[in-house]
């Protein structure tokens, strides 16, 4: 579903040119779970970035589900974030004064579906996220953290995405909450085969998923598979 190829990526600050990546290759199948972890200022959320087609690299390719996308104007990548990359964030991102439904189907609306379809393809997702149906008339401020995580998890899948892209996102919770919603992304990769990238700094995090890429300064410094996955109920599952 994605390969990466030599992607570079430099800034300029103050007239000069600051690398951030260097050559950074890798590839992901449809349906694995992988998580990219490494520590602050290592580049793994201009990575982040590019995997998630808010930002262009300045050299080398990048192909999402065989399209090259390393070159796209603006536009064309906004379209293809909207299509086929489904988005959760640390800070969940939510609307304070709309409902749970009316958030998990708020990408609808900017793709132009109307609002009977929009609430059915909403409830299909927070079935898939088993977030229960008694608080889908609640607002964000009636929900603790973990459930507005959930929340947003439905949300990412309410386009039915090739990827969701995970970035942090039990960063704002406490440690039993976050199992919660690592067991929901693990759900989602193995009994729906769903593709997810999830971006951490913490390794008890990562190894949760199939797959694990360490990058440091700019570079891929390991990438290797989890030979016994973390799973949410305490017990370990062998990758195969």
């Amino acid at each position: 579903m994605i390969e990466c190829s030599k992607i570079e990526k430099s800034y300029i600050v103050g007239g000069s040119q600051m690398p951030v990546l260097h050559g950074i290759t890798f590839t992901v199948q449809t349906g694995e779970f992988l998580a990219i972890m490494g520590p602050s200022g290592s580049g793994k959320s201009t990575l982040m970035n590019i995997v998630g087609c808010l930002d262009s690299p300045s050299s080398g390719t990048y192909l999402l589900d065989h399209q090259d996308v390393s070159q796209l104007s603006d536009d064309e990548l906004a379209e293809i974030r909207n299509r086929k990359i489904g988005f959760v964030f640390q800070s969940f991102n939510l609307l304070k004064r709309a409902s749970v439904l009316r958030n998990v189907g708020l990408p609808l609306i900017y793709a132009g579906i109307d609002k009977d379809e929009r609430e059915a393809r909403a409830v299909e997702s927070l079935r898939m996220a088993s977030f229960p149906e008694e608080f889908w008339g609640h607002l964000p401020n009636q929900l603790s953290g973990g459930m507005m995580q959930r929340v947003a998890i439905a949300r990412s899948l309410v386009n039915n995405p090739l990827l969701i892209l995970a970035d942090e996102p039990t960063g704002n919770l406490d440690t039993k909450t976050g199992e919660v919603v690592l067991d929901t992304f693990q759900r989602l990769n193995m009994k729906e085969g769903r593709t997810i990238i999830l971006i951490t700094h913490e390794l008890y995090v990562a190894e949760h998923a199939q797959r694990i890429i360490h990058i440091r300064d700019g570079a891929i410094i390991e990438d290797k598979p989890v030979e016994h996955r973390r799973m949410a109920n305490g017990n370990h599952y062998e990758s195969k």
